[in-house]
């Protein structure tokens, strides 16, 4: 199995090649106060395409940037030319968050030929690459969603698995919002945690000097310390789907490609008086 990640060498080698896609995933919480499309606007790495969770979304739900349905993935991502037979790179300005939640997007409606940039834009400006603010007017390119529902869990698939124990639940936030110690930055959720999952923040997976995912050596060691086990399945969850999905991309690394995203996530259960909660 080839690595998902690509090298900000190879992307800046690549950039001019005609099946080659950029894209830039940025997404920040709201209490950030910062805005990612305003900032692509004013520099991105040349010939990158806007990537918009919160519009490329469910709009038949309060929750914040849930899956949409086939044929508007389909339709969006076809307008930004990121159709059949192009070769994604994502990235983004805040820690893989949401180029790896772009990338499993792509990878569960289908496309197989998607990656995500190393280091993102921090590393790639930290080396001098090229920058630009040039907008982009891509030429539409056919998508044809295969929806692949093995890498996504929904809210009953999660609550049964607190009975039947199937899966690892694996829970990428910080361990004070786990443990219900530290506020949740949505309003109205619950302090608290899934019954039975378990707690491996999603900067764990990564190196902090240079932004970039942890070696797989190191990977394995920073999976077993929080109890998870990458050879049997696991389901990732998060605040609201985002962040949790550089827990797959990591698992990916390690052979694990058929790990799930509970797309709800926090959001979801903790926003909900009809769901256990753990606070130990």
């Amino acid at each position: 199995m080839a690595s998902a990640l690509v090298s900000t060498r190879w992307l800046e080698d690549h950039l001019t090649s005609p099946d080659v896609r950029v894209v830039d995933a940025t997404y920040f919480l709201p209490h950030h106060e910062r805005d990612p499309r305003a900032e692509f606007e004013q520099r991105h790495i040349p010939r990158a395409v806007f990537f918009d969770i919160d519009e490329i979304a469910d709009d038949n739900t309060d929750l914040p940037h849930m899956v949409p349905a086939a044929p508007k993935f389909s339709a969006r991502v076809k307008k930004l030319g990121l159709g059949d037979g192009a070769r994604i790179v994502c990235y983004d300005a805040n820690h893989f968050c949401a180029s790896a939640r772009a990338w499993w997007m792509f990878r569960l409606f289908g496309a197989r030929d998607v990656a995500v940039l190393d280091g993102g834009l921090e590393k790639w400006r930290a080396e001098g690459r090229p920058l630009e603010d040039l907008p982009r007017r891509p030429t539409e390119r056919h998508f044809t969603p295969r929806q692949n529902n093995f890498l996504y869990r929904n809210l009953e698939q999660v609550r049964r698995n607190i009975t039947t124990k199937q899966e690892q639940v694996v829970d990428a936030r910080p361990e004070g919002r786990f443990y219900g110690r530290e506020p949740e930055p949505r309003p109205n959720m619950r302090p608290g945690h899934i019954p039975g999952s378990l707690n491996l923040p999603h900067t764990a997976v990564l190196d902090p000097d240079t932004n970039t995912m942890l070696a797989p050596d190191r990977l394995r060691r920073v999976f077993a310390e929080a109890g998870v086990d990458p050879a049997k399945p696991v389901v990732s969850t998060c605040g609201s789907g985002v962040s949790a999905a550089v827990l797959n991309l990591a698992l990916y690394e390690l052979g694990r490609e058929d790990a799930a995203v509970y797309d709800g996530s926090w959001a979801e259960w903790g926003g909900r008086d009809d769901t256990p909660v753990e606070t130990t």
